[in-house]
């Protein structure tokens, strides 16, 4: 069970993940070492499954974002659609969904020719609905 100061800690850690322990324990009234036992705690428990960082995507080129409804052809084998969308370096997220389409993908890519490519490739397994994505709100 989590206590207060368990979610006290991943607050703080959901602020800022390489907050130093001691900085944590001065806001949760501990000390840095039983910070990080808390939190190894956390990670063992799997409450914590990792650290990870955020890229501005712009800054690194990928400007063009889409998000695209995927609806496999009756010939297609999934396994290998799913390959290779977890091969593909611009898709950035892959579901598969019920409803309308059979997998939601979001794809960062520098251009649209570079989304062109990866349509051309996806047309393979299978036929889509592409939304382009023109600014982010949250």
């Amino acid at each position: 069970m989590l206590d207060a100061t368990d979610l006290k800690i991943l607050e703080c850690l959901l602020t800022d993940a390489r907050m130093p322990h001691k900085e944590i324990g001065e806001r949760v009234h501990l000390t840095g070492q039983a910070v990080g036992f808390r939190i190894r705690k956390l990670e063992d428990a799997g409450i914590i499954q990792g650290v990870h960082v955020t890229l501005n995507q712009e800054k690194l080129g990928l400007t063009v974002m889409a998000q695209i409804i995927v609806f496999m052809k009756m010939t297609s084998s999934h396994s290998q659609f799913q390959s290779f969308v977890r091969d593909h370096p611009h898709v950035k997220e892959a579901y598969r969904i019920s409803g309308e389409g059979c997998y939601s993908l979001r794809l960062l890519v520098a251009s649209h020719s570079e989304l062109n490519e990866f349509l051309d490739q996806l047309l393979e397994y299978a036929n889509y609905r592409v939304h382009i994505c023109l600014d982010r709100i949250k």
